[in-house]
């Protein structure tokens, strides 16, 4: 379809919201080359990594829940001039195989913490924002969605967001699409 949008995968394993604030704007700005213009959305996701703690499970985290949105908010002004910026939610971890790396511990009580910290800055900033972390823990089967490192989504776990970007009606607003009313069912592999 010559009209629709292009999407680029951006994201980086271990990245937080410092990072990427650090790198947006030139990946960014050297996307669209497939039409010689700058792209004209983003969908953000950030905060899982930020939310763990470091060294024990008692350790400071990455970036605690105030300064994650203090960054957030500076980072949401800078997005926003630029091109329309939507923003994803958190997946749920597996806490009983923490920690990850030998040296992070996530919980979904962080997790949740953090979510909540993006969900009010978007609604602050008026920036279109998907929760994830409650639907998805509500889900029976959401252990099976998960790499065995308890934080990174396998393909079940992938399809199960694919399946909600499908129907969330900003990004359907934005992509000028029309829902996609067909839900194929979640298999376990």
């Amino acid at each position: 379809m010559p009209s629709a949008p292009v999407v680029y995968g951006l994201g980086v394993r271990g990245d937080g919201l410092e990072r990427i604030a650090q790198r947006w704007q030139q990946e960014w700005g050297c996307r669209g080359e497939l039409r010689r213009q700058q792209p004209d959305g983003l969908l953000l996701s950030v905060g899982l990594n930020d939310s763990a703690r470091v060294g024990r499970i008692d350790g400071r985290q990455q970036l605690s829940a105030e300064a994650f949105r203090f960054g957030l908010e500076q980072l949401l002004a800078a997005m926003t001039p630029a091109t329309q910026v939507m923003v994803m939610g958190l997946s749920v971890v597996d806490e009983a195989v923490m920690p990850f790396a030998d040296c992070l511990w996530y919980s979904n009580e962080a997790v949740a913490i953090h979510e909540a910290q993006l969900e009010e800055t978007c609604l602050e900033a008026d920036v279109p924002f998907l929760s994830l972390h409650r639907a998805m823990a509500a889900e029976p089967d959401w252990l099976t969605w998960l790499e065995p490192d308890g934080i990174h989504l396998n393909s079940t776990g992938h399809h199960w967001i694919h399946q909600r970007l499908q129907e969330w009606k900003p990004l359907l607003n934005w992509a000028g699409l029309e829902p996609h009313r067909q839900f194929t069912s979640l298999m376990t592999y």
